[in-house]
């Protein structure tokens, strides 16, 4: 047998895992062929959306399932054995792995990731590939494990519902990184994970797998909000079955085993108030605290006081967003993160949408305004002078015109996109919210009148909409469509298929512009949720720009005391303290208070607003208010704002792809489908359908790219498709043949090349006026005929103008 004869899939068939399993791997538990890993990242052209290429490891051993230990690249004999060695180093670096190993068939190349005394990389012959007891061995040292008891909780197994559920593989490093740290004796972990990458899920397989092993024996699951306990336990959690109970009315039995409660119902500053008192500080010997952001960075919250109590517990931080701020610090308190999964990273994977941004500026947003004199308001008296801006209006000065202008443009962009399009419109407040609900229903009355709940108002205050919540998130319910809501619906809401934010609020806030944000990245196919849009009307998405809107948060806060901005007096005494609203960047004066949760138990706070005579709004109309201008943000491949224009841009891009003219002109001509090249582009960074809108939609990406890149003069379609017509090109084929290939350049012309390479071109119209599929394949004589002269007629069509 010649094995340089053999394709790559024939070498692994024959001789890669036949070597892998004789050494005593398990084929259908511990090895695994080629994994698929990710989902490939999304593009958007146009309204129609493309995904890329997955990430895909030719082989991936486990010990056990979900705990991968060696990665191996394959290729054919053609190659040398270290040929994959490069690419599998690639993967087992996103992975976690650390026993990498390369082969093409005659033998293997091992890098092992846990020597640093020089024996790194090894050649093995075919037949002596490790033992899964050896590579154990191997990752055991790698992740530090030393002792028996850790081991066996190491390799404690997964929970599996017989649902063909498994965690992805980000998930899976969360979770083996938390057990295994744990073991060790860690006892503070933080882990951030961007929102819609399953958070909850991942603490589900921690906390199981530490039960089961028998390290943990009692845990307390801590949030904030009802919602997110009622989701916990209806979602992941159910199967702790009648191990779990949710806390309430601060009644406790401490019969179970896992305890859900919100940290409200816990604590107080009265002692009958502090229910979790109840307990011994030594019950829990596990605490995990979800969206650990909100209370727990704070040392002087009524949340720290319950962790501080059971202090002897692990406790473990989840959170998309951690605090670091001058203030507050999610890693004062756990530590850095054990392991960070960011935005960027989910929407690169495919695991979550990415979006588009459309900036809108007012006229009166940009320039300001200023009332002519003697201008009054609604109730009849005189504005005062001085010039309004942005962050005036709504939350001290109304004009009416301006809400309109905004519940205009949205309407005007559904028409244009989906009318049944979920949409949150985020206001200043919650009297913004209402007159927004109040404007939208004018503008879409035809809708409104089929069904009022088309728009709701989603606010703490409004007991309707809060009811409608449910509906809202629920795919399967089509109303209500859009909402209008201030604090509500930015944390805590799995809107699932939510398509459009809208930002009409001053936004300053790193964590909450993160978590609105996080509103629109779940994907959900089946209702063809695979982007969403950002309408923003106050110039918020500027924080894409920042350093720190993604990746590893980096700790700003000076160990000192902490200051907590948030809760409401009821009692004043003596001190003061002057801070600075994150919000609005106004300056507030705090006191020192005694405060209160709304069931009347006291909270142990140290600071809070000092109580002034609320400022009246001021309400005018009469002030012409327009749009200025609306257009479309560009991002790089970081995620991070294209500040260049976009065919200077591009032009670098493509350069850095292509050398010269020539060298994309070859690229272009050898390759069979074009559709290979635009992938090739997108996943450089380079936005093809934003490009043919700046340059000419008329134009294909050939001539777009000569032209950006190379400064060609473009052609047009119809200009490349009516040159090959004077060339007579058609006449050495029959009658039939000539037809499909005229018909198929005009479709060139009208809709590009990419369409006339697809077999599916003959399924639609005009094209089925001459046969099925197989009867115009016919006419060329074989399908493979029929591929040859598309071929020749995409050269035809490139010969000129370059």
């Amino acid at each position: 047998m010649n094995k340089k004869t053999l394709s790559e899939r024939d070498i692994c068939t024959k001789f890669i895992t036949p070597a892998i399993e004789k050494s005593g791997w398990d084929k259908l538990t511990q090895l695994l062929e080629e994994v698929s890993f990710t989902d490939g990242k999304i593009y958007v052209r146009g309204k129609l959306t493309a995904r890329g290429a997955r990430k895909r490891a030719d082989y991936i051993l486990y010990y056990k399932p979900n705990i991968p230990i060696a990665i191996v690249e394959a290729k054919d004999n053609k190659h040398s054995v270290r040929a994959g060695i490069q690419q599998a180093l690639d993967y087992a670096k996103i992975l976690d792995i650390p026993c990498v190993f390369s082969s093409n068939g005659d033998g293997f190349v091992f890098h092992d990731r846990t020597e640093t005394d020089g024996n790194i990389e090894t050649e093995l012959d075919i037949d002596s590939f490790p033992s899964p007891e050896e590579l154990w061995q191997k990752y055991m040292k790698y992740k530090g494990i030393e002792t028996p008891e850790a081991e066996k909780v190491a390799a404690q197994d997964y929970y599996f519902d017989g649902s063909g559920r498994n965690p992805r593989y980000y998930q899976q490093i969360a979770v083996n990184r938390t057990v295994e740290a744990i073991t060790k004796g860690q006892d503070r972990i933080l882990l951030v994970m961007a929102t819609g990458t399953g958070k909850t899920y991942t603490a589900f397989q921690i906390i199981h797998r530490l039960w089961k092993s028998g390290k943990k024996k009692r845990i307390l699951f801590l949030a904030d909000r009802n919602a997110l306990i009622d989701q916990t336990r209806r979602g992941d959690f159910k199967h702790f079955k009648d191990k779990m109970t949710v806390v309430k009315h601060r009644m406790i039995d401490k019969s179970y085993e896992v305890y859900l409660a919100l940290y409200q119902g816990l604590a107080g500053a009265d002692e009958q108030a502090n229910a979790y008192k109840q307990f011994s500080p030594e019950f829990f010997d596990l605490i995990v605290i979800d969206e650990c952001h909100r209370g727990s960075a704070k040392e002087d919250s009524s949340w720290r006081e319950i962790l501080t109590y059971f202090k002897k517990a692990t406790h473990i931080g989840l959170t998309a967003t951690p605090k670091e701020t001058n203030e507050v610090s999610n890693s004062e308190y756990f530590g850095d993160p054990l392991y960070t999964y960011s935005l960027k990273q989910g929407i690169d994977d495919g695991f979550l949408a990415p979006y588009r941004v459309v900036r809108v500026n007012l006229n009166i947003d940009t320039e300001g305004w200023r009332p002519e004199q003697g201008k009054k308001d609604k109730d009849g008296n005189e504005v005062d002078d001085r010039i309004y801006n942005r962050k005036d209006f709504d939350r001290n000065l109304v004009i009416q015109e301006r809400t309109e202008a905004v519940a205009r443009k949205l309407t005007e962009f559904l028409k244009g996109y989906d009318r049944f399009a979920k949409t949150i419109v985020f206001c200043s407040d919650i009297d913004h919210a209402e007159r927004m609900r109040s404007a939208l229903s004018n503008l879409n009355a035809d809708l409104v009148a089929q069904n009022h709940k088309y728009i709701m108002q989603i606010t703490g205050d409004n007991d309707e909409g809060k009811r409608e919540l449910d509906n809202f998130i629920n795919p399967e319910e089509t109303y209500p469509v859009i909402a209008t809501t201030s604090e509500l619906m930015t944390t805590g809401v799995d809107a699932q298929t939510c398509k459009v934010i809208v930002l009409d609020a001053e936004i300053k806030s790193m964590t909450k512009f993160k978590q609105i944000v996080g509103r629109g990245t779940r994907i959900n196919e089946e209702f063809g949720k695979m982007y969403f849009t950002i309408l923003d009307f106050r110039n918020v998405t500027d924080l894409f720009a920042d350093k720190d809107f993604d990746g590893d948060p980096i700790r700003i806060k000076p160990v000192t005391e902490n200051v907590d901005l948030s809760l409401v007096v009821t009692e004043e005494e003596d001190g003061k303290l002057t801070a600075v609203d994150q919000v609005t960047g106004e300056k507030i004066e705090f006191v020192k208070a005694e405060l209160r949760y709304p069931d009347g138990s006291k909270v142990a706070g140290t600071w809070a607003n000092k109580v002034k005579e609320p400022r009246e709004k001021v309400y005018v109309n009469g002030v012409d208010v327009s749009v200025l201008i609306s257009r479309e943000m560009y991002f790089d491949n970081n995620g991070k704002p294209i500040t260049t224009s976009l065919k200077d841009h591009t032009k670098e891009l493509i350069k850095g792809q292509y050398f010269s003219l020539d060298d994309f002109l070859n690229r272009w001509k050898s390759t069979a489908k074009k559709e290979i090249i635009i992938k090739e582009l997108e996943e450089q960074g380079i936005l093809v359908e934003a490009l043919r809108d700046a340059v000419n939609r008329e134009v294909d990406l050939f001539d777009l790219i000569c032209h950006v890149a190379f400064e060609q003069p473009p052609l047009t379609r119809k200009e490349r498709a009516n040159n090959v017509k004077k060339r007579d090109y058609f006449t050495k084929y029959g009658e039939q043949a000539r037809k499909v290939l005229e018909t198929l350049l005009d479709k060139y012309a009208d809709e590009g090349v990419t369409n006339i390479e697809s077999m599916d071109i003959l399924k639609v119209k005009p094209l089925t006026d001459y046969g099925s599929p197989l009867e115009i394949i016919k006419q060329f004589g074989s399908k493979a005929k029929y591929l040859e002269a598309v071929r020749e007629l995409e050269q035809e069509l490139y010969q000129t103008g370059a």
